[in-house]
């Protein structure tokens, strides 16, 4: 889809799980000379479920922050990735030539049942970010 340099935003409600892994993805899988940042509507910190899922397939996550959409970057950006619907729908309006994906995956934060069943979800959920990451390029 993209070869050349770009910069990336990748957008969640609170930016605590799945935009972080995204994040921690396509910074590993996608070419060096691209910008990659996530950020939230809302900041709730980083999710310790989603560090700990990140660090089992090597991805050291801990040391990002849960941040605020920043305007300004967004509306520099070649892409966004919006990974639920409140972000998709409460995103700030970008100009047309910033092309948007919308990847609709389950919040692993909303996972329930004990430990193991919740880093299930959490892994499925990282999975399914790293499936798409590599399908940019």
């Amino acid at each position: 889809m993209f070869k050349t340099a770009q910069q990336l935003y990748f957008l969640c409600t609170e930016n605590s799980c799945r935009s972080q892994m995204a994040e921690g993805f396509a910074k590993q899988l996608l070419p060096a000379d691209w910008t990659i940042q996530s950020a939230g509507v809302e900041v709730h910190g980083l999710n310790p479920k989603a560090v700990q899922v990140m660090a089992e397939v090597g991805i050291d996550i801990s040391a990002q922050q849960s941040t605020l959409i920043d305007p300004d970057y967004l509306q520099h950006c070649d892409l966004v990735v919006t990974l639920c619907g409140d972000a998709r729908d409460r995103c700030p309006v970008t100009p047309p030539s910033v092309k948007k994906l919308h990847w609709p995956l389950p919040d692993p934060a909303q996972a329930t049942g004990d430990e193991a069943a919740q880093l299930v979800v959490f892994r499925q959920v990282r999975d399914e970010i790293k499936t798409r990451i590599q399908q940019l390029v």
